[in-house]
């Protein structure tokens, strides 16, 4: 089986920007990716794309140019950046083509995102008259693990105050000032018991990865970045997931608990070997349960350890060095394309004023998406 590496990347600043579509965003980071991997878009032989509001990834050829490529779309939720990524990387490795893209961009309006929860009926009562916001299932879902596992209000902020520290050091996040902890505390409390400063928001952005075999990278990139694993995995019964109506009698891990122990199986490294990881943060207590999750700790010792700034970039084990998307916002194609970017950057050493120090050389990043979807990806240099 062959290697694959990332050789070009490119990224479209998150946030909000009037008068450009999201899948002109998605074309921007494109052509940053093909440039930086030294090719041309006429090089690139497939593509796999993702987005959620902004029309279908394919129609981009459009704006890049007709060459013909096989493009296929993907959406998998808040996954969808990672499955799409997931594709192209075993599309490679499968000997199918030899260089590829993976794309994902959008534009989401202001606002909370609002599922639709249609019932076995066909109805979707709860969703269709606006009851369904999805700040209430991440409140709830929190709220119950941290009356578990003795999570304090203090450690939520704690995840937020990082977040937009790292996102001021940032120049493509969104929301780049900083806040204290009491600042944090303090506002509008949304779904308790999380506050205003603890949600990201969606947003708008793109990003575009170049993916290519590894025993051609050094001709496309001085600093390879190999793409060792990608995992996807949903939910199985008995998993506590924000969109659940009920909880089970029985209890089964989540699809984050699969993925990451597929994902290091398959890498042939454990948890103590990552020298940085991306972890989701849709809320503050996302990043919290995922620590545990994808086996950094054990269930609780999160309050711990971030009392001690392990998580700090200069930490143990820093966790969302560009912000996550607590400062960076959620457009849903792109967010968990975001997270490899930022972690090529590191491992390149090229992340500036952000820049993990002690050159690392194992990196992770993880994504989740409702009703219960997760992706997993480990890169080394």
């Amino acid at each position: 089986m062959r290697d694959v590496a990332i050789v070009g990347i490119g990224m479209h600043p998150f946030g909000r920007t009037e008068g450009r579509s999201g899948m002109e965003q998605g074309a921007v980071a494109v052509r940053q990716a093909c440039a930086d991997a030294g090719v041309r878009w006429q090089d690139i032989e497939f593509a796999y794309g993702g987005s959620r509001a902004s029309g279908d990834p394919d129609r981009m050829v459009s704006m890049l140019g007709l060459t013909g490529l096989q493009f296929i779309n993907v959406s998998n939720g808040c996954a969808t950046g990672g499955s799409a990524l997931f594709s192209a990387y075993n599309t490679i490795k499968s000997g199918a083509f030899d260089l590829g893209i993976a794309i994902g961009f959008d534009k989401h309006a202001r606002g909370a995102f609002t599922p639709r929860l249609q019932t076995s009926s066909g109805a979707d009562w709860y969703g269709g008259s606006g009851l369904a916001l999805t700040t209430q299932f991440f409140g709830m879902k929190i709220n119950h693990y941290m009356s578990q596992y003795g999570i304090s209000d203090r450690s939520l902020a704690r995840v937020a105050a990082k977040a937009f520290r790292n996102g001021a050091l940032n120049p493509m996040a969104w929301r780049r000032k900083p806040l204290s902890e009491d600042e944090i505390l303090q506002s509008q409390m949304l779904s308790y018991p999380l506050t205003q400063y603890m949600f990201c928001s969606p947003g708008e952005g793109g990003v575009a990865l170049v993916l290519c075999r590894g025993d051609q990278a050094h001709k496309y990139s001085d600093k390879p970045i190999f793409l060792r694993t990608s995992v996807v995995r949903s939910r199985r019964f008995g998993s506590f997931e924000v969109t659940a109506p009920s909880l089970a009698l029985e209890h089964n891990d989540g699809p984050t608990i699969d993925a990451s122990r597929a994902a290091f199986e398959l890498a042939g490294i454990g948890p103590e070997d990552v020298d940085i990881a991306q972890l989701q943060d849709t809320e503050s207590g996302a990043e919290i349960m995922h620590m545990a999750e994808n086996g950094f700790c054990e269930h609780g010792e999160q309050e711990h350890m971030l009392a001690r700034g392990d998580t700090e970039i200069g930490g143990r084990l820093p966790v969302n060095t560009d912000g996550g998307c607590l400062a960076n916002g959620e457009p849903i194609g792109a967010s968990g394309l975001r997270q490899v970017y930022e972690n090529v950057l590191q491992l390149r050493g090229a992340a500036g004023p952000r820049q993990v120090p002690d050159d690392p050389q194992v990196a992770y990043t993880h994504v989740y998406g409702a009703p219960g979807i997760s992706g997993v990806t480990i890169l080394t240099t």
